[in-house]
């Protein structure tokens, strides 16, 4: 196996990189989100990997040189005590190794009690598939949240002192370019231009071979025929603008951008999308307090994509 230093690493905000190793504490998820392409392999079951095989994981990776684990569960709250459990432990043995983990928005209310925890035993930032601010397209993909809930789950983050990640599905076959706008006002309302890399502002819906997606008479209109190289329903959206503006972001999302340049472009692409200039449109939500530039990973964590039009080498 090729050296930990060859793989991903962690970008801390004072412009050092720490090796990171990858370990999961549970297999399979519970939940039934439509777009998610676990669903169909493990229908809604999950188990947990038992803790002294989770650690052995963790000890041949610090072995190895790692600094940093990046528990890669599809939710690492399916099991709340087992995690509880399990970072307490990681805390114990390696308390100078931080962490982050993936967290259901849902779950990230339920439980947040455990939120100090997490940044007690050295959790840096949480991240969350939030895929929508746009609620009609919440219950569309099943996700168990709403945007009201999402707001929420940022200042509860905040207060914790745990950075919450989101990650983002923002072309649908629902899209507008008024919902696409909202999006980025919203982001830019929370104060998460830091946190939200560029490409999970040019993520394509990805319609997999077994997708629960393809319950929706709206996405079944919506398709091409199956494609058996990428084992994926291709779409295309009835409004080509709203192509032509995934196209634009996706470029700007590959430029090697500075988060904030590249947000800064991309709000652009959007206002001019419907004939604005930036600062004409703004979100309702009061802006949270702002937390400092934080950790992340230096290969964006993302899922449920395909490339869109021409874009098959940038995704």
């Amino acid at each position: 196996m090729p050296p930990l230093a060859r793989y991903a690493a962690l970008q801390m905000p004072d412009g050092t990189r720490r090796v990171v190793g990858s370990t999961d504490a549970t297999r399979g998820c519970k939940h039934l989100c439509r777009h998610c392409p676990i669903v169909p392999v493990y229908q809604g079951k999950f188990r947990a990997v038992p803790i002294d095989i989770v650690m052995e994981d963790v000890r041949a990776h610090v072995a190895a040189g790692a600094q940093h684990i990046s528990f890669g569960d599809p939710d690492f709250f399916n099991g709340p005590t087992h995690a509880r459990r399990l970072v307490e432990q990681l805390a114990t043995e390696f308390p100078q190794i931080t962490y982050d983990a993936t967290i259901k928005i849902e779950h990230l209310l339920q439980h947040a009690e455990m939120l100090p925890l997490l940044r007690e035993t050295g959790c840096l930032f949480i991240t969350s598939a939030v895929e929508s601010v746009d609620d009609r397209v919440l219950e569309k993909l099943l996700k168990g949240h709403t945007r009201a809930d999402f707001v929420r789950a940022v200042g509860l983050c905040r207060a914790a002192g745990v950075t919450l990640a989101p990650t983002f599905v923002p072309f649908t076959p629902w899209t507008t370019l008024e919902a696409y706008v909202d999006l980025i006002d919203q982001v830019e309302a929370l104060n998460l231009i830091e946190e939200v890399a560029p490409i999970q502002l040019a993520i394509r819906l990805l319609v997999t071979a077994e997708s629960r997606l393809l319950e929706l008479a709206d996405i079944r209109d919506a398709i091409d025929a199956f494609d058996p190289q990428s084992l994926t329903w291709p779409w295309k959206h009835r409004d080509s603008r709203v192509d032509a503006l995934q196209v634009e972001v996706m470029r700007i999302a590959a430029s090697q951008k500075s988060r904030t340049a590249a947000f800064s472009a991309i709000a652009d692409a959007a206002y001019a999308s419907q004939g604005q200039s930036q600062g004409q449109s703004r979100g309702q939500t009061p802006a949270l307090t702002p937390t400092l530039t934080p950790p992340y990973m230096t290969e964006a964590w993302y899922c449920c994509a395909e490339p869109g039009p021409e874009q098959s080498d940038l995704v």
